[in-house]
């Protein structure tokens, strides 16, 4: 009887990488749920929908006529014109454009402007004639003398308006308000300073 000599088999053992593989898949999940994040947050940035940015670029008196006859009146006639700029990637319809003066506190009346489009990323210029007529400021009608006198007229201005944005077939509803001090150059018809708050 023959007898066989024993086999003998080597067993290689490996270091396992299975570590290794975990480790670089975390990475690569992190690094991809990182760079997602950035892309919403960026696209939501952009997309996000503000209200238009109002200002008041020109306001300028033409006229100021007193009525000596009692009882005392006043009319006034000016020229305001209003930027609306629009930083989103929709388009605007806004209603008219409501502009309430005042002077020293009081109200000297409003005004009505016409409809206003506005493209994406765009600005439009609204220009409205301002004529208050028999307006009584008699408390104030020495100080409005005085500051014509000087050159420079304070009005108090609120311009508010309504409307919608666009993209496409959708359509959101937004308001947009602005409350202005406003100092006016009677010499050269510009504004020489103005104090703003969006509301």
């Amino acid at each position: 009887m023959r007898i066989s000599k024993p086999s003998f088999c080597a067993l290689l053992l490996h270091k396992p990488y299975h570590h290794q593989n975990l480790v670089v898949l975390s990475r690569r999940r992190v690094i991809s749920c990182a760079v997602s994040m950035a892309l919403l947050v960026t696209t939501l940035y952009v997309l996000w929908p503000s209200g238009p940015d109002l200002k008041i670029v020109g306001l300028k008196l033409r006229r100021i006529k007193v009525h000596p006859v009692p009882p005392i009146t006043v009319d006034i006639s000016m020229l305001l014109t209003l930027r609306v700029r629009n930083a989103d990637v929709y388009f605007m319809d806004l209603g008219a454009v409501n502009v309430a003066v005042a002077y020293r506190g009081k109200m000297l009346g409003h005004v009505r402007s016409r409809e206003v489009h506005v493209r994406a990323r765009g600005s439009s210029h609204v220009e409205a004639d301002v004529e208050f007529a028999g307006i009584s400021v008699l408390p104030e009608l020495v100080l409005l003398l005085e500051d014509v006198a000087k050159g420079i007229v304070p009005f108090d201005t609120v311009s508010h308006t309504s409307g919608q944005l666009g993209l496409f077939f959708f359509h959101f509803p937004m308001k947009a308000k602005l409350s202005c001090e406003v100092l006016v150059s009677i010499v050269n018809q510009t504004i020489i300073r103005q104090h703003c708050l969006h509301q």
